[in-house]
């Protein structure tokens, strides 16, 4: 019996860029459904690279800066943060991973502290009303406790 290969993840070339979307070749991956497949299909390689897995199926894939990204934030019961990451997985957030880096963009550890995640826009507008400043220092204040914004100039894409 023939089985139903993925052969469309081969046929282009797969990415995963900034803006928090997948692409084949330069179209955008507009299906929610294939976004999300992919964003729950992701794997890293020995080499540090990135690739596909769909049952039996493999494709090497471009992450241009970080594997997941942070599409919003919640407050939790307890006045605790969660992420609500590109995989639809909810994470609580770990205030103290915050780190700045070029752009302003705004990245947070997830994944059990592995990997970083670039916020989007929306999800950064959402913890902005947690911010506090003092002088020229930033701040996010969580559960009545404040954690320093981190800024960083070294490239830690997809770490």
């Amino acid at each position: 019996m023939a089985r139903a290969g993925f052969y469309p993840v081969e046929s282009g070339r797969i990415s995963f860029r900034r803006d928090g979307n997948w692409y084949s070749d330069e179209e955008r991956i507009d299906n929610p459904r294939i976004a999300m497949l992919f964003s729950r299909s992701l794997h890293q390689g020995h080499d540090g690279g990135w690739y596909l897995q769909v049952a039996e199926e493999r494709a090497p894939i471009t992450v241009e800066d970080t594997p997941y990204v942070v599409r919003t934030v919640e407050q939790d019961a307890d006045g605790g943060l969660a992420t609500i990451l590109n995989d639809g997985e909810r994470e609580p957030l770990d205030p103290g991973s915050l780190e700045v880096g070029a752009d302003n963009v705004l990245y947070c550890r997830v994944k059990g502290g592995d990997l970083r995640a670039r916020f989007l826009r929306p999800a950064y507008y959402h913890l902005s009303r947690y911010f506090e400043a003092d002088g020229d220092r930033f701040f996010i204040r969580v559960r009545d406790r404040r954690y320093p914004l981190r800024t960083t100039s070294a490239d830690h894409s997809q770490i």
